[in-house]
């Protein structure tokens, strides 16, 4: 599981539609939005290729002027973990 934030830079006057919009996105969730059109972002995704993924969908959203990456994260799943040796 990839775990990621990010800073997703909007026109003011496109804020809420993106907002919109990167809420319908799987794995997308939006935690706080800014008057200037500044949104901060979580992105989950099951592999680095999703999460490159979204985050060029995101980039490619109508309104976005930029995404800038804060915080990523890789977590192996434990039942994929070998136990022993």
């Amino acid at each position: 599981m990839n775990i990621s934030s990010v800073v997703v830079h909007a026109r003011s006057e496109a804020t809420a539609a993106v907002s919109h919009r990167l809420a319908a996105m799987a794995g997308v969730e939006v935690h706080a939005v800014s008057a200037e059109g500044r949104l901060i972002v979580s992105i989950e995704a099951a592999s680095d290729r999703e999460t490159a993924d979204t985050f060029e969908a995101i980039r490619e959203l109508a309104g976005v002027l930029s995404v800038s990456l804060v915080y990523a994260h890789y977590e192996t799943e434990p039942d994929s973990e070998l136990i022993g040796g």
